[in-house]
């Protein structure tokens, strides 16, 4: 059976191995018994039930929240040979029908359902299926204690009890205890065994840099971007309008940027998730309604805007970058304003008590000056033996020092102005400001006023932060967000017990020596050809309507620079490319790969672009440029596209006329901008070829660029 399990995995997805748990979660439920599977995202939770809808009789049936996830999972199975579909509520009776029909014959193994679509449709369906899973995804939606509660989850408890015969599979990638009983009880699972994998995601960098102004926030987060220019990333923000105002800045310094959250007109919102994933918008600026419904693997940075409401979402937040494996960034910003408003939006909530709680778990981990990655583990009951060596406390090493006399001189200020004002007001105070509510209230007359004028306003924001998570401070917020004073605050201002402080971190823009900005202007083969393998991908995307990462991921498509495959089998041997992928994609890739390095060996380093502009401008036409360099006349014509776009070339209007130009734009504005090429040529009437679309695609981009 498990020999059967790892030929599937090769043969349907290309991957030689399962990953730590896959297989006895795979086993477990071949036995027919029920399983709650933590999983972090990025670390295979799909495969957990798609390879055993491969070798049960009948259809396993799969409960996912948001319709852009189901599409893309079933998408990626069609992709690699898997037949599955999907049922949702926006879909008409006439496309539901031939679907329950294939179910019906057996031809269908994965069936994608909404909730909502499941709970009102499920007579009419079941009897047309024979069931032999179920797969309940997202699975923390069902409990009123996790962080993305959907109610519709909770109504479907009654299905266990109705299909006591067929094993039930719960999946999330994050779940406290309270929440896994939740989702154990909510769901009825027949003693479930729990299995629980590692939530480290070494491939992610964690970074927190807190009391940054907003200016340099901004200027930061711009200088970021710039350095990564064709890395997708997503910048989470706390409210509706900071998405929108990030967005603008961005668009504003000529980084292309979209926005997204629950407040737009639904279609857009839909039409910007779309072009993220299909690579056609590089960065979203969004609340977090953004994400869940992503299954993009090639997600390079992500950047918290403001602190996070809790480790849970931080942690799934974060999760969205690097699923491929391959290393990425993220970055968390911190402020004292951000812990004012979040924590008066938990003490105002439905469950006070818990969010407050868990605010204050993601507040320790923002001011943490130990490993970062053990604390984040830690939260979800797993522990790390090491420091991790990729967060910013393990790279630049906290140091301490006696801030006692630092810590008096503000409690005191906050005890002689009556413990009724805020942090600001206590600083200006500190620094010596004569402002006019200080003179009113004669605070100008105290013996502390001006005796922290030696410490920055923003450092005194940060020492004020520290002091609040040692414990010697509360904020009220039903009193105008006051400062208080608190018992073992007092022990220190009483010079009872003394305190270390940590030593403030110095905020400043990473500056790169012109060694490194050097380096990294200079692209080695191997980037080269990366993108070559890209825009080979991006094509098939286009043609097949389907996300890019959906034909190859990144961490494929590197696989593929490094092995160099020469032949069908070197290239089977990649993690990722199964036998079902090679014969439909492979050999375009095979050609390119060998193209590039023909290229590369008649002229030492020069580009294989260069080549083909120096024979484009001695006259040659594309089909003889093919010939000359012994290459596919897909690739060439990618190449004139990338060289126009680049500037290399002024006009491409000897390959592709005006007039076209005209019809793809047109069909382009019928279709919705991001239309893959397949659509365009059809709805052309196939009268502009494949290869003029794609040089009419690349003149509309430049002049939309211009």
């Amino acid at each position: 059976m498990f020999t059967q399990a790892q030929e599937l995995l090769k043969k349907y997805f290309g991957y030689d191995r399962f990953r730590p748990q896959q297989s006895e979660i795979i086993q477990h439920i071949l036995s027919k018994k029920d399983a709650l599977v933590l999983m972090p995202t990025g670390g295979g939770k799909s495969m957990c039930f798609q390879i055993p809808a491969l070798m049960l009789e009948g259809t396993c049936l799969v409960v996912s929240p948001l319709i852009a996830l189901m599409k893309d999972q079933v998408d990626a199975l069609k992709a690699c040979g898997i037949a599955a579909a999907y049922l949702n509520s926006t879909q008409h009776f006439s496309e539901q029908e031939p679907i329950l029909e294939s179910c019906h014959r057996g031809d269908i193994q994965l069936l994608y359902i909404s909730p909502e679509k499941l709970l009102t449709d499920l007579d009419l369906i079941i009897p047309r299926i024979k069931l032999a899973l179920f797969a309940i995804d997202e699975a923390h939606c069902v409990s009123s204690w996790g962080h993305d509660f959907r109610p519709e989850y909770t109504k479907m408890g009654f299905l266990r009890d109705r299909f006591s015969d067929i094993p039930f599979i719960a999946l999330t990638a994050t779940a406290d205890k309270v929440t896994r009983k939740d989702i154990c009880k909510q769901l009825g699972l027949r003693n479930p065994k729990l299995f629980i994998s590692s939530f480290n995601r070494m491939n992610l960098s964690l970074e927190v840099r807190s009391g940054v102004k907003p200016k340099q926030k901004f200027q930061e987060i711009a200088d970021f971007i710039k350095e990564r220019p064709t890395q997708s990333g997503i910048i989470y923000c706390l409210s509706r309008s900071k998405c929108e105002e990030v967005a603008e800045k961005l668009n504003h310094v000529g980084i292309h940027a979209g926005y997204y959250h629950a407040g737009m007109d639904p279609d857009e919102r839909a039409r910007v998730q779309e072009d993220f994933v299909n690579d056609e918008l590089p960065i979203v600026c969004a609340t977090i309604a953004f994400g869940m419904g992503i299954d993009k693997s090639n997600v390079r940075w992500v950047i918290h805007f403001n602190l996070p409401k809790s480790m849970e979402g931080y942690y799934q937040e974060i999760g969205r970058a690097g699923r491929d494996g391959l290393p990425a960034e993220t970055i968390l910003y911190y402020s004292y304003a951000d812990m004012m408003m979040l924590n008066k939006f938990a003490s105002e909530s439905g469950q006070a008590e818990i969010n407050l709680e868990k605010l204050k778990r993601i507040q320790q981990y923002a001011e943490a000056d130990n490993c970062r990655r053990k604390i984040l583990l830690n939260y979800f009951s797993e522990t790390l033996d090491n420091n991790c060596g990729n967060c910013d406390v393990c790279k630049n090493p906290r140091q301490h020092f006696d801030g006692t006399t630092l810590v008096q001189k503000a409690l005191s200020a906050i005890v002689r102005t009556g413990e009724k004002e805020g942090a600001q007001l206590i600083i200006d105070v500190l620094r010596g400001s004569r402002r006019i509510e200080i003179m009113e209230r004669g605070y100008d007359k105290l013996k502390t006023h001006g005796v922290g004028s030696d410490i920055g306003a923003l450092d005194w924001q940060r020492y004020l932060m520290q002091m609040l998570n040692l414990g010697l401070l509360e904020i009220a917020y039903d009193e105008n967000f006051a400062l208080k004073v608190t018992p073992m605050g007092r022990e220190i201002l009483f010079g009872k017990r003394m305190v270390e402080l940590t030593i403030l971190p110095v905020i400043s823009a990473k500056k790169k020596s012109m060694e490194e900005q050097t380096k990294q202007r200079a692209r080695v083969p191997e980037d080269e050809l990366f993108v070559i393998l890209k825009t080979i991908r991006r094509d098939f995307a286009q043609q097949e309507q389907v996300p890019a990462y959906i034909i190859f991921s990144d961490a494929t498509l590197q696989g593929m620079v490094i092995a160099k495959p020469k032949t069908a089998q070197e290239m089977l041997d990649i993690s990722g490319i199964s036998a079902y992928k090679m014969n439909r994609y492979g050999q375009a890739f095979l050609n390119a790969i060998a193209d590039f390095w023909v290229a590369m060996s008649s002229k030492g380093r020069g580009g294989t672009y260069r080549e083909t502009l120096v024979w484009y401008q001695k006259g040659l036409s594309p089909e003889e440029i093919a010939t000359k360099r012994s290459m596919s006349l897909q690739t060439i014509y990618s190449h004139l596209a990338h060289l126009y776009t680049t500037g290399a070339i002024a006009s491409l209007d000897d390959l592709v006329a005006w007039e076209e130009v005209t019809l793809v734009q047109k069909a382009i504005q019928v279709l919705g901008k991001g239309n893959p090429m397949k659509p365009v040529f059809e709805y052309l009437n196939e009268s502009v070829s494949y290869h003029k679309i794609r040089l009419a695609l690349a003149v509309l981009e430049k002049e939309a660029a211009s």
